[in-house]
């Protein structure tokens, strides 16, 4: 695996019109994603993590300002013509959206959404591309695939819908797959198996994916790296398997304190003070410092910038240097 950036995301700023006024929405989203690297961003409703995602494809509202530097393979999206950023999205990168019901066409036949797709995306014609969509198909899990095919949406239940727009995805042989939230709308059982249909495919044709979560568990499950997101600013990224032991902004580790372990019913459920803002809702300073523990004056002038800290980098004045079972399991 290349250690190249595929997805280069450095500095991205994003305004949009709020109430008739230009807001600051994301203020600075960093990351990189080399070649067949899975990476996650994380945070709560409203961090702006979808939008920074949407930001990758240029599917953002009208009138949408972007600032910084996002590059595809050394490309500049922000600069692609619209011929070159229809290809780029038909060839090079898919999505996985987190409702399936909202991104297809419900009086068309699942056949002929998937065939549409391949022949816009590769080319692909007839009897070939049928053969090619059953083939992905069968391979995300659907095994009466020609049945499936010729039936609509609203016939097929929220697991299998998903299956279908995974297929989707997979049928343009993208180089990387940005998956929101794919399994939000499903249930537990169904979830699983979904992440499993996403690596196992993602594993088999060496794609980079962007996957786009709430759930700090999971993220480490299924990526190599995972990068915090808050009040539309990335402000902890580290590997994967360090999460647990290395977190060191406030807000990672009270996101880890307030997940429940698992088989201890007696044990204190934690949540975070005070709610959660959105991106322009964010003060001057850190916009964690009002729920933040360390807060201090420093935290409310100025706002931190990312910078290294153990294995991975944190936007904290005043991050955690040790673990999580050095100071207690607190937040």
């Amino acid at each position: 695996m290349s250690s190249s950036p595929l997805l280069q995301i450095d500095a991205l700023r994003l305004d949009l019109p709020v109430d008739g006024a230009m807001r600051t929405v994301v203020h600075r989203a960093d990351l990189s994603i080399p070649e067949g690297a899975a990476v996650a961003l994380v945070g709560e409703s409203g961090s702006g993590k979808s939008l920074t995602a949407r930001s990758v494809l240029r599917l953002l509202p009208p009138g949408a300002g972007v600032h910084g530097d996002l590059l595809f393979a050394g490309e500049s999206v922000p600069g692609m013509s619209p011929e070159r950023l229809r290809q780029f999205r038909g060839a090079d990168v898919a999505m996985v959206f987190q409702d399936p019901r909202a991104h297809v066409n419900p009086a068309r036949s699942v056949g002929d959404f998937l065939v549409e797709g391949l022949t816009t995306a590769r080319g692909v014609r007839g009897s070939e591309a049928v053969a090619r969509v059953t083939k992905i198909l069968r391979e995300v899990g659907i095994g009466d695939a020609e049945r499936r095919m010729r039936q609509r949406p609203h016939e097929l239940s929220g697991g299998l819908l998903q299956r279908v727009m995974i297929a989707a995805a997979l049928a343009a042989e993208p180089r990387l797959l940005l998956a929101d939230e794919p399994t939000t709308a499903l249930d537990v059982t169904t979830q699983e198996e979904v992440m499993a249909i996403i690596g196992e495919a993602r594993e088999a044709r060496g794609l980079a994916m962007l996957f786009i979560t709430h759930d700090l568990e999971l993220a480490a499950a299924v990526c190599d790296r995972v990068v915090v997101m808050y009040a539309g600013t990335t402000v902890e990224e580290l590997p994967a398997d360090r999460l647990r032991e290395s977190a060191a902004h406030p807000y990672t580790r009270a996101l880890l304190a307030s997940r429940p372990p698992v088989g201890d019913r007696e044990a204190e459920l934690r949540s975070i003070a005070g709610r959660p803002l959105s991106g322009f809702e964010a003060p001057a300073g850190c916009a964690f410092g009002d729920r933040c523990s360390r807060v201090r004056d420093l935290c409310r002038d100025e706002r931190p910038s990312q910078r290294p800290v153990g294995v991975g980098t944190a936007a904290c004045h005043f991050p955690y240097t040790r673990s999580p079972e050095e100071v207690g399991g607190h937040a």
